[in-house]
């Protein structure tokens, strides 16, 4: 199998990087790469991905003679990329071909210079390939002409949100202008559904590709828990966490998750006050500020970093002894990634340290934990309906042509639904209200498009979501990071006081114009806020396991003393709320009335909307329970649900919230409602709750 490879990749892998064999995933992707298959490569964290993509991809540019940029490497992250770049280079370079990086932090002079030598490599995120297409600085049928294969690395990160919808749309305008279909090859941990994932990746190619998973470690796990030294404890206060961080595994290195910013920069600050070496790393950081700190990080020793799930993906931070979890992460998949940062020396196994600072944190992770002891991973699926990037597909297809047929503009998208026929009502949309012109059967950009996204070169145009107004905060000439502005024009007295990259900073000067502050150092830290990256409402498996563990059920995992005696506190707390026989609905000693159905929001949201009837009109639903009108009786349950799973009804949606679509105002209101009802809304699994029996009971 490895005579497949180009002897000089062979030679290197073996006498440059003194590896005595492939991995068996690395083996089994050479055949289906070499002979241009689409594929998903499957391995955990650290599995060797990325060379398993290349080095066959290397050999078949050799042996096919492949000039100008043929590959595209795309990733999710900018710091993915730059952390990368080195290793492909060096990939490229046994071949005497070139690797390059272009996004938003590469220079204009270096941008010049990938345009004239057109290195075989290019890494890129799917945005800043929009940008290329639509650019006038950009011949892109010049440059992409040569492109035969695209590997897209955690391809989990983006099927599951718009950024999804809005690479294949771009893959398939790159096909176009390459005049060629493109081989897809996805890299990827973990996935509950990787067959389904693949048919996603390949878009119009599905069903007419050859395409294979390739996933051989996944497949020799042996049956049982998943391997690993789990340890699940509660603290009940992040002072008490930074006590147990600074306590243990000290001369080790530790990686500490936290599930917001805030929490990174108080647990970064606790810890800097207790003597441990700690560094952050989250999105509001500066991309200066972030580096340094990964690169001491990855130098030192007895040391901590604390971060949000900026370093869940393959960014290379050393080789670490401990991962450590502040509350619960949001899914499975993101605790296999964090999980696969340790266990990569020698000798080492595995690890993660749970601490849980309140009874529900703690009651989620022993559910989280439970799903994972069984195998279960999140399925990754595309958001249904997502006209609005059907909007913004068609005006950078106008930006990017000039002009476009108004019969032929579905062409660019080889027949991908939904950017067909199908799209024609959002055209007229375009159309009728001035984001695009009309004239002589010739589409072109029109004076909306140009005043809602023409600031900065259209640049607002080619990213699929808006960050919340956030202000850049320097100290001097350099950059901490950017905070929300609230903290800017709330009132305080004397001082007013910032916490950034875990330091205290004292605010001298605000340029409100150029949206910038300006700090200096101050003793006593400070206030730290961001909008938006709040708690993600949960789903129906997890929410079902909260229950299964409210029942009695433990994950097995070490579960410290303390935790167990907490646990068994919620427990007793929450026994009226769960009953091993179905949903109970509950009376409480004031009267209201709420159906714990234990289903999820979406499942919730649903319920709601089909039996409105039922439902209180004010305080309505959550994650786990609806809440009815006072006055309703078991023998009007009974009625109003009896033909409820057959008239399933969408949930409804508040315009206001229309605002978390970009490009919504390109849409009508009608069919922008349409998208989020859908998005909201889990029919299936609401469909099975009605089909449980519901016990009423007054406490």
């Amino acid at each position: 199998m490895l005579l497949d490879l180009d002897p000089v990749v062979l030679h290197h892998v073996v006498n440059t990087l003194g590896w005595r064999d492939l991995r068996p995933m690395q083996r089994a992707a050479i055949a289906p790469v070499r002979n241009g298959s689409d594929a998903l490569l499957l391995a955990p964290t650290a599995g060797g991905k990325t060379e398993a993509a290349l080095f066959p991809l290397l050999s078949r540019m050799g042996q096919q003679r492949w000039t100008g940029t043929s590959v595209l490497y795309l990733a999710p992250l900018k710091a993915l990329l730059n952390d990368l770049q080195p290793r492909i280079e060096q990939y490229a370079g046994w071949l005497g071909r070139r690797a390059a990086t272009w996004h938003g932090d590469i220079s204009a002079s270096r941008r010049r210079v990938i345009l004239h030598e057109h290195p075989d490599i290019l890494l890129t995120t799917p945005e800043s390939l929009e940008s290329m297409l639509v650019s006038t600085r950009v011949d892109h049928r010049l440059f992409f002409a040569d492109l035969h294969s695209v590997v897209v690395d955690e391809v989990h990160a983006f099927a599951g949100d718009d950024r999804g919808w809005h690479l294949l749309a771009v893959l398939e305008r790159l096909s176009r202008v390459a005049g060629r279909p493109l081989q897809r090859i996805g890299l990827s941990a973990t996935v509950g559904n990787p067959v389904a994932l693949l048919t996603w990746l390949q878009g119009t190619g599905a069903g007419h590709r050859p395409a294979q998973v390739v996933a051989p470690d996944v497949a020799s796990l042996p049956v049982g828990p998943p391997p690993g030294d789990i340890e699940l404890d509660y603290v009940g206060s992040l002072h008490n966490a930074a006590t147990v961080v600074a306590g243990l595994h000290q001369g080790q290195k530790r990686l500490v998750f936290c599930e917001s910013r805030r929490t990174v920069e108080e647990l970064g600050q606790l810890l800097r006050g207790k003597g441990v070496t700690t560094f952050l790393s989250h999105a509001s950081l500066s991309a200066d500020e972030r580096r340094r700190a990964e690169e001491a990080f990855r130098e030192a020793r007895d040391c901590v970093i604390v971060s949000t799930s900026t370093l869940e993906l393959g960014i290379d931070v050393g080789d670490l002894d401990r991962v450590i979890q502040i509350g619960v992460p949001p899914t499975v998949a993101s605790f296999l990634q964090r999980l696969g940062r340790t266990g990569r020396r020698p000798g080492t196994g595995r690890n993660c340290l749970f601490l849980t600072l309140d009874g529900d944190s703690l009651t989620e992770a022993a559910a989280l934990l439970l799903l994972w002891s069984r195998g279960w991973v999140e399925p990754v699926s595309a958001p249904p309906e997502p006209r609005h990037i059907v909007a913004q597909q068609v005006l950078a297809l106008s930006l990017q042509e000039h002009r476009i047929g108004d019969q032929l503009w579905t062409q660019a998208w080889n027949g991908l639904a939904p950017f067909d026929e199908s799209a024609r009502p959002i055209v007229r949309h375009l159309v009728e209200h001035g984001y695009l012109d009309q004239d002589g059967g010739m589409l072109f950009i029109g004076p909306a498009a140009e005043q809602r996204f023409g600031r900065r070169h259209f640049t607002d145009l080619t990213a699929v979501f808006t960050g919340p107004p956030e202000f850049t905060v320097l100290a001097g000439r350099q950059e901490l990071g950017r905070i929300d502005p609230s903290l800017l024009t709330e009132e305080v007295r004397g001082d007013r006081r910032l916490l950034l990259a875990g330091r205290g900073w004292r605010v001298t000067y605000v340029d409100w114009r150029r949206r910038r502050c300006f700090v200096e150092p101050a003793d006593g830290g400070g206030r730290a806020r961001w909008r938006g990256g709040g708690w993600a409402h949960q789903g129906f498996e997890l929410r079902r396991a909260v229950r299964e563990v409210l029942l009695g059920a433990d994950p097995p995992v070490a579960i410290t003393r303390r935790a167990v005696s907490r646990l068994a506190d919620v427990r007793a707390e929450r026994a009226h709320l769960v009953h091993p026989g179905g949903p109970v609905i509950l009376r409480d000693k004031h009267g209201d009335l709420r159906w714990w159905t234990w289903a999820g929001f979406r499942v919730n949201a649903t319920l709601t909307a089909t039996l409105s009837a039922a439902v209180d009109p004010v305080e309505r639903f959550d994650d786990s329970s609806i809440r009815l009108r006072g006055n309703l009786t078991p023998r009007d349950w009974g009625a109003l649900t009896a033909d409820a799973r057959d008239r399933m009804c969408l949930p409804a949606v508040d315009e206001r919230a229309l605002t978390g679509l970009k490009f919504n105002a390109a849409l009508p209101t009608r069919l922008a409602t349409a998208t989020l009802a859908a998005r909201l809304a889990d029919l299936d699994r609401a469909v099975t709750v009605l089909g449980e029996h519901s016990r009423f009971v007054v406490l």
